[in-house]
Formats: structure tokens, C-alpha cells, sequence
């Protein structure tokens, strides 16, 4: 059975960061593109960052290029992103996901693309 817990959100002012990771279990980690989405109330889920399996292959959307960077962690199985220079437009639920196939890199990803998802961490950026 596959797991996918994240952790890390929290609260903070703008221009400020935080770091949101995911621990994923019941399949072999490395094989797989990770990715962070997210969500805010009334708004369609977004890709942020996506990360290829062996880490070659990184994407951002345009509106977290140069704030955001993701990283992996094939030891531990462990997927992190971290946010700098937050903005309150970036307050939203948080998605860490599994790709829906090993080894596979697609850009731009789509979410229909992840299999596996986390229950997702909340992160708000007060003005």
C-alpha cells in the first residue's frame, strides 16, 4: 500500500519561507517523478515543482521560478520543497503526488499524470 504523508506547513508573514516535505512508502521511491501541487479555496489544483526520479529533470511554474526549489531525498524517500520569498497569493493546500508510471518525465505534468496523493499541508502567507 503506498503512503504519502507531507508535513511542514504553517503559517507566516509575506517575504517569509517555509519548507514542506513528504515522506512516500509501498514502492520504490526512486523510480518515480515526484511532484508539489496545490490548491486554494475556489481555485482550480496547480502544478508547483516537479522533480524527475534520479533528479535530472526539474520544472517550476512560472509564478514560483527563482522562490521555490524542490529537492529529493532517494534515501530516505523523502521529497521537500523549499519556499522563499513568500507572497499571499502562495496560501494554499499543499500536494505532495507519485507519479502514475516509473521513470517517466513529462513537461509540463499534468495532475491527471499522479497516481498517489498526500492529504496535503496548509500553508497560509499573511500581508
Amino acid at each position: 500500500q503506498v503512503q504519502v504523508v507531507e508535513s511542514g506547513g504553517g503559517l507566516v508573514q509575506a517575504g517569509g519561507s517555509l519548507r514542506v516535505s513528504c515522506k512516500v512508502s509501498g514502492l520504490p521511491f526512486d523510480d518515480y517523478t515526484m511532484g508539489w501541487f496545490r490548491q486554494a479555496p475556489g481555485l482550480e489544483r496547480e502544478g508547483v515543482s516537479f522533480i524527475s526520479w534520479s533528479g535530472r529533470h526539474i520544472d517550476y511554474a512560472d509564478s514560483v521560478k527563482g522562490r521555490f526549489m524542490i529537492s529529493r531525498d532517494n534515501a530516505k524517500n523523502t521529497l521537500s520543497l523549499q519556499m522563499n520569498s513568500l507572497r499571499p497569493e502562495d496560501t494554499a493546500m499543499y500536494y505532495c503526488a507519485v507519479s502514475r508510471l516509473s521513470n517517466w518525465w513529462s513537461s509540463p505534468a499534468r495532475a491527471s499524470y499522479f497516481a498517489y496523493w498526500g492529504q496535503g499541508t496548509q500553508v497560509t502567507v499573511s500581508s
